[in-house]
């Protein structure tokens, strides 16, 4: 099969990225508007980018009518936000966070889930989640405009929580963390079928 993403309508070119690119770790996403209400959300479209500096990136995608997510309203705003790592045990809850909500809801009440201050962000930190990166904004990259454009999000890590139960030895397994990653659709993976292969050393 053949294709030209310019033949393809904006849903079409999505679900073929979705289709894919995957597994995909999800960044779920706490920030605060200027009024200072917390929102909480997952995105799929989340990477590292370097270590030094210390630094992350996701891509709150436009809504199919063309409007920008609150995610990237309350960056734009206070230019911080926090990424919480979602572990097999919190999925039902980060799914219930995807919910499109109206302004100003707050999505850690609407899925049961205990907002705690960050420690040099203003956004709060998912208490359930095992892992948090602290990030202020490094700066936003426009891709496309309209429905379902894109809006890169790069942020400095300036601070990280990680749970005593999954940083063992200075690191963190996955076997301990157990995230989850998107797959296709509404389709998800854990991280426990997984394999070892050590990188070739050339002589």
């Amino acid at each position: 099969m053949d294709l030209d993403p310019t033949t393809l309508s904006p849903a079409e070119r999505y679900g073929l990225l979705i289709g894919l690119i995957q597994p995909r770790p999800i960044a779920w996403v706490s920030t605060i508007d200027k009024e200072g209400k917390p929102n909480l959300a997952p995105f799929s479209f989340f990477t590292g980018i370097t270590g030094s500096p210390m630094t992350v990136a996701f891509c709150p995608a436009n809504h199919r009518d063309g409007r920008k997510k609150d995610t990237l309203s309350n960056i734009e705003e206070t230019k911080e936000f926090t990424i919480n790592i979602v572990p097999e045990n919190l999925a039902e809850k980060m799914n219930q966070t995807s919910a499109e909500y109206p302004p100003g809801t707050s999505e850690f009440q609407e899925a049961g889930l205990t907002p705690v201050p960050s420690s040099k962000v203003k956004p709060p930190r998912v208490k359930e989640s095992p892992a948090h990166l602290e990030c202020k904004l490094n700066q936003i990259v426009r891709v496309g405009e309209g429905p379902l454009a894109g809006n890169l999000v790069i942020g400095t890590v300036v601070f990280v929580q990680v749970s005593d139960a999954i940083f063992k030895d200075g690191k963190v397994s996955h076997r301990n963390l157990k995230a989850i990653g998107r797959l296709d659709g509404s389709w998800y993976t854990r991280t426990q079928d997984s394999f070892e292969l050590p990188r070739p050393r050339l002589k």
